[in-house]
């Protein structure tokens, strides 16, 4: 990998940054931070901030470009990372050990609320609009009039409705100016007096599964069942039987959910690397399938995860997948190549993998590359359902 595109500089540190997943050799690979980061930290340091004794939080810190820029620049101040993204807390714990930084942080993650009042608010404005309405409502208790509050993000993703949420829950908003195509929101925190009540999680039900589903800010197609999703609960009474089943990168839980629905003997794991994904689908498991959530042995079908990585799973009769083609803004199949891949380690002998994917995204090679066979189950004019058997 070309080290010019993992050297990040800034007037805190000189640091070595790395994506996860790695991403495949290429000519130009992508960088573990953007103009937003850079922006952020060239404030901080203009006003000479965090200032000594200072409790700082990090919110949606993508690869740990802020937080461990600022991890060792003084000792006296304390850092919290609060984060939906399990990818996120590991890039930006391996980056802290690959530039051989002490690992001081606070990991909250985003079921959880952090810790106290804090006087320094550092927030990368994150893709979804729901997950940062969620996240300014529960900073609300955690700081006060004196709090600074300052986002970054990227210019043509910042719509107007971004800043409203900013004055509806914090208070006084105002922007910077554009510098490389990125923005600084300042948010005051006047309003914080009354604090809200968060929306999330949100209740839908989806008459044509007839399922009710409670979803978090941040779960992916909250509002309608997702067309792909649908298209391969269509094509379930091919579903092979199995004694185990994993519903790989599970959002709200809908594939495995039904799965054991149809074949209600087998033992099926919910697995995602967002922490709201799992909450929403042990919910909806336990709600949709009358069970006590309280039995610990249940509890421990929910992981969070990324890919398979953090599981002891082995042996496993079927997996279904309806893996990701992008991490926040960036497009590309390196999460669903390590899904694919730890999905044969995991699957026993003649054990299956179910993928469902846009047709334009050549699973199918991949998947034949990998297993040395792959057939299609069904496919349309957008989407395409695949099984590739472990020999």
């Amino acid at each position: 990998m070309d080290s010019s595109n993992s050297l990040f500089q800034s007037s805190f540190a000189e640091l070595s940054l790395q994506r996860i997943p790695r991403a495949k050799q290429q000519s130009n690979p992508l960088r573990a931070w953007d103009a937003a980061d850079e922006l952020l930290l060239k404030h901080l340091a203009e006003q000479q901030l965090p200032s000594n004794g200072q409790k700082l939080l990090i919110i949606n810190d993508s690869f740990g470009a802020l937080s461990c820029s600022l991890a060792d620049y003084r000792a006296d101040y304390c850092i919290s990372h609060w984060s939906d993204s399990l990818i996120s807390q590991l890039a930006c714990k391996e980056n802290l050990d690959g530039n051989h930084l002490e690992d001081r942080i606070d990991w909250v993650d985003s079921i959880s609320s952090p810790s106290g009042l804090f006087d320094l608010v550092l927030i990368k404005v994150p893709k979804s609009l729901a997950l940062l309405e969620h996240q300014l409502i529960t900073l609300q208790p955690h700081v006060t009039e004196k709090t600074l509050v300052i986002a970054g993000g990227m210019v043509k993703y910042l719509q107007k409705s971004y800043q409203q949420l900013f004055e509806q829950y914090l208070g006084n908003t105002t922007t910077s100016l554009a510098v490389k195509k990125a923005r600084l929101i300042f948010a005051g925190t006047e309003k914080t007096t009354q604090v809200a009540q968060s929306p999330y999680p949100q209740q839908n039900h989806y008459q044509e599964i007839d399922l009710h589903i409670s979803q978090h800010a941040n779960v992916f197609s909250r509002d309608k069942l997702d067309i792909g999703t649908r298209f391969m609960l269509q094509q379930y009474q091919q579903l092979p039987s199995a004694n185990s089943i994993v519903d790989l990168g599970c959002g709200n839980g809908i594939l495995g959910i039904m799965a054991k629905r149809l074949q209600p003997e087998a033992r099926v794991y919910f697995i995602d690397e967002s922490y709201m994904a799992v909450a929403s689908a042990q919910d909806n498991y336990f709600n949709a399938l009358n069970l006590d959530s309280q039995q610990e042995q249940d509890r421990q079908q929910f992981m969070v995860s990324h890919c398979l990585e953090q599981t002891p799973l082995t042996a496993i009769d079927l997996i279904l997948c309806n893996p990701p083609f992008h991490q926040s803004n960036t497009v590309g199949d390196q999460i669903a190549w390590q899904m694919f891949q730890q999905s044969f380690k995991a699957l026993n002998k003649q054990g299956r993998l179910w993928v469902i994917g846009n047709r334009h995204l050549d699973y199918h090679n991949k998947l034949k590359r990998l297993f040395a066979n792959c057939k299609t189950v069904a496919s349309n004019k957008k989407f395409v359902i695949l099984e590739a058997v472990k020999r």
